[in-house]
């Protein structure tokens, strides 16, 4: 069995990741503009930065690949059950939710446990790495131009560190059976036991992390859900914040992954970022011609042409998602230390 899993958990590296080289509809948010670009590498830049506060809560005791038991602590947020999303109804959802009480009871449980209110980490493959996700904003606005969306840096600048740092948790060929794998674990960082998720959290402390997985996924759909349960409850339960995301690809056919992380949002109450519907009116829907990889663009969006791809759509509407939940918890009065 520990074999099987762990060629479970390996063999997404093998396969090609998801990283070489409109009309977007929201909720309460801005109407983004609908702007292809040449597809090319933007310069990497990457960092760690390593923190030492109240260690997480972790598992205690790991198996090398994949764990058994979630761990458990004190006051850990319970999902409450909602209606099951029809098998359509997902991709009629907003770009950006209106953010629930659960995300906010999650909020005043991370800063209990000592997360860092202006820290954020990245899940998923080397899409969530800084050269192609969010990276620039930790530059300076030579490397990127808001356009009409200028309220957008108050909380550019409250998250600053974020965005270009390198995720312990992200990596090319990742899948949601990966983060728990130890095997993957940057040893310069993370300790031997440690799995990516976990040595993530440890080691940034973040009060929200952004899930971005489920293209690597579809070798093993069996086991998705299952993972993906693992990583929202591990966040939550280490009062993080897990922000879902949609993906633009259709890999399995059925739109199966999708479907299921939506169902997820719904019933745990934590945030979608519905990045399929985002890109649905882009040429070929903010895809290259494998149908996997997404169309690489600078960060400018005041520019129509540019914002005809699907990397700056993806980057603008995570900036978003990210005021939206900052705004519904910087109007939440503070609990009671």
């Amino acid at each position: 069995m520990f074999a099987i899993r762990l060629i479970l958990a390996i063999l997404p590296i093998i396969m090609l990741a998801g990283c070489s080289s409109s009309n977007v509809i929201t909720a309460d948010s801005p109407t983004l503009s609908t702007a292809t670009a040449t597809v090319q590498g933007p310069d990497q830049i990457s960092s760690v930065s390593v923190l030492s506060p109240t260690p997480v809560a972790s598992p205690t005791s790991i198996v090398a690949a994949l764990p058994t038991d979630s761990p458990t602590t004190e006051a850990a947020v319970t999902p409450t059950t909602h209606p099951t999303l029809s098998p359509e109804e997902w991709k009629t959802l907003p770009v950006i939710p209106n953010i629930s009480d659960t995300v906010l009871e999650i909020h005043e449980r991370g800063l209990a446990l000592g997360n860092n209110p202006q820290a954020f980490s990245k899940i998923g493959d080397c899409g969530s790495t800084p050269a192609w996700f969010l990276g620039d904003f930790d530059r300076d606005q030579s490397y990127y131009r808001l356009g009409d969306h200028t309220y957008l840096m108050p909380v550019i600048e409250e998250f600053k560190g974020s965005y270009g740092r390198t995720s312990l948790a992200a990596k090319s060929g990742f899948n949601a059976s990966s983060i728990f794998a130890p095997i993957w674990t940057n040893r310069d960082h993370c300790q031997p036991d440690e799995f990516p998720l976990a040595c993530e959290y440890r080691v940034n402390r973040p009060i929200l992390a952004f899930i971005m997985l489920g293209s690597n996924d579809v070798w093993h759909l069996d086991t998705f859900e299952s993972q993906m349960r693992r990583i929202i409850e591990y966040s939550i339960d280490n009062g993080v914040i897990p922000i879902l995301s949609t993906k633009a690809d259709n890999l399995e056919k059925d739109h199966i992954i999708n479907l299921t992380i939506a169902r997820l949002a719904e019933e745990y109450q934590i945030p979608l970022l519905n990045y399929w519907r985002a890109v649905q009116e882009l040429p070929d829907q903010g895809l290259q011609e494998d149908g996997v990889h997404i169309t690489w663009g600078p960060n400018r969006f005041d520019d129509p042409q540019v914002m005809k791809a699907g990397w700056p759509i993806r980057n603008l509407i995570t900036l978003q998602m990210l005021d939206a939940v900052w705004q519904a918890i910087e109007k939440q009065p503070r609990a009671q230390q």
